[in-house]
């Protein structure tokens, strides 16, 4: 896999080449300030060396780089609210009082989260996780149905 740009912005990785027309109007939605002038903070990975990149790949990717990362998928190009994947590493530290690779009921742990995020949204996840001024669980509890669609 192609190295990935030494950058503070967070990665939108598209994965999905086959429709060049849904993609721009993503790439609009993504880069177009809500009404309040809020805007996703991302470094656009347009390269067919990602495509069909696995959800692993992504972890592994986002865990290199220690940050969010948001994935434009099949989902996010056919889905009518383009819904987006964002996955986040977890730092190891959650959970301390369980075994490390496994939750209390001898379950492996999940080493990552995965929200669906529609586009016109996503300038709130990465805004607020980026910055640390909410936590990851916020947006999952706020999600419906495993998609974050906003507070």
């Amino acid at each position: 896999m192609k190295n990935l740009a030494d950058t503070d912005e967070t990665l939108l990785i598209r994965t999905d080449h086959s429709d060049q027309a849904a993609w721009q109007a993503l790439l609009t939605a993504v880069t177009t300030p809500n009404k309040n002038g809020f805007l996703a903070n991302v470094h656009v990975v347009d390269d067919v060396a990602y495509s069909d990149l696995t959800t692993e790949q992504a972890v592994s990717v986002a865990r290199a780089r220690g940050d969010l990362l948001i994935v434009a998928d099949t989902t996010a190009l056919t889905g009518p609210e383009m819904p987006l994947l964002a996955v986040l590493p977890f730092d190891g530290d959650e959970d301390d009082d369980y075994d490390e690779d496994e939750d209390e009921d001898g379950e492996t742990k999940q080493e990552h989260g995965e929200l669906r995020v529609i586009a016109a949204e996503l300038w709130s996840i990465e805004n607020n996780i980026s910055l640390a001024n909410m936590d990851w669980e916020d947006f999952v509890n706020a999600a419906d149905e495993g998609v974050f669609r906003g507070f």
